[in-house]
């Protein structure tokens, strides 16, 4: 069987992870660490690129990777301008909106430019990245907030959600387009999607204050009352961010942002530990609620994934209010070079369109 070999590639901001995949066997994969005095010496994140790809490609040296049978190089999407789901060929609009932060700095700005220089080094290898957190597939109606003045916006865990969804399909024998489905990404960030065949046409905005408490996110809070506490004085801009993001949800109530500290809190007698993690677990079960109204309560299936699936105590409290919507499937974790890399093999063995990034 010839082999179709795909390398993903995850830039973090203190680390470069990649993996070689052979289809959808799992070749190798390896972490990179940066250190602070190594980043330091760089001023923006875009001049790190040389220090970033010669480490890969020492990396990839040194594990005798055969580079002249390499099909496809995936990164991880960027802060691009929104766009649909999809993978997407790294194109010279794509690599100069990434290169100028057009939607600001993030080490993910750096997954399709790394991959776009490493295809130089690979003859016939195509570079892509793929359902980048940016996606937008809303509809028009899913983006009124109540006021013109604000629109809700689409930020979530698009390439977890899209991967789960078509590895979700594929087991079940059907097409991701033809399937309704509600997809419940819990990590640090917590995003509810409705797929409606295969399009995110409501999600919860999962980073700017939206949608279910997180362990470090305070979802959505009432609004007079946040008003009240933006001009109160005793908070300042930052602060304030820092509590929609960062350190809100069982950090702000519990001081730890550990689910699994605070169910050993709970499980030593803390009720209001126990409080808090049944909380969060009844919000994503209210959002998936939510979610099937906009399906109009036609849904083939209520997924679970993220890290937080792992904890069988919390998926069971969600799956009880929810399992009257549709059968409850667990995908625990969230494999973001698994992801790139499936998105890749399907690229490239011709099962889903290449998409152009127009901006």
């Amino acid at each position: 069987m010839k082999k179709i070999l795909i390398l993903a590639v995850n830039p973090g901001s203190t680390s470069t992870k990649f993996a070689l995949y052979n289809g959808h066997e799992l070749l190798f994969e390896k972490t990179i660490r940066h250190t602070s005095a190594e980043l330091d010496q760089f001023q923006r994140m875009t001049d790190q690129l040389p220090f970033r790809y010669g480490l890969l490609m020492e990396a990839l040296r040194e594990e005798g990777t055969d580079l002249d049978n390499i099909s496809a190089v995936v990164g991880r999407g960027g802060l691009v301008n929104p766009i649909e789901s999809g993978i997407y060929e790294v194109n010279d609009l794509m690599k100069r909106h990434l290169a100028e932060a057009v939607n600001g700095e993030h080490a993910s700005n750096l997954g399709a430019l790394l991959a776009d220089m490493m295809v130089a080094s690979m003859p016939g290898a195509r570079a892509y990245i793929v359902d980048p957190v940016v996606v937008d597939e809303l509809e028009p109606v899913a983006r009124l907030s109540g006021h013109p003045l604000i629109s809700r916006r689409s930020i979530f865990h698009a390439l977890n959600q899209k991967a789960v969804a078509r590895i979700y399909a594929e087991s079940a024998g059907r097409q991701y387009e033809d399937l309704n489905l509600i997809i419940a990404h819990m990590g640090g960030g917590i995003s509810v999607g409705a797929h409606r065949r295969g399009r995110v046409v409501d999600v919860n905005n999962a980073l700017n204050g939206d949608g279910p408490y997180s362990p470090e996110r305070s979802g959505g809070l009432p609004a007079a009352q946040l008003a009240e506490i933006c001009f109160s004085g005793k908070y300042t801009h930052h602060e304030v961010k820092g509590m929609l993001a960062g350190k809100g949800g069982l950090v702000a109530y519990l001081g730890t942002n550990s689910f699994q500290e605070a169910g050993r809190m709970a499980e030593e007698g803390d009720e209001h530990a126990r409080l808090v993690i049944d909380g969060c677990g009844y919000q994503i079960a209210k959002e998936i609620g939510a979610m099937a109204a906009v399906l109009s309560g036609v849904v083939d299936a209520v997924i679970l994934t993220g890290g937080l699936a792992h904890d069988n105590d919390h998926v069971a409290r969600i799956t009880a209010m929810v399992r009257s919507i549709a059968p409850v499937f667990v995908y625990p974790g969230e494999d973001e070079l698994k992801a790139l890399a499936f998105n890749g093999y399907l690229a490239v063995s011709g099962r889903i369109t290449v998409k152009e990034y127009g901006g």
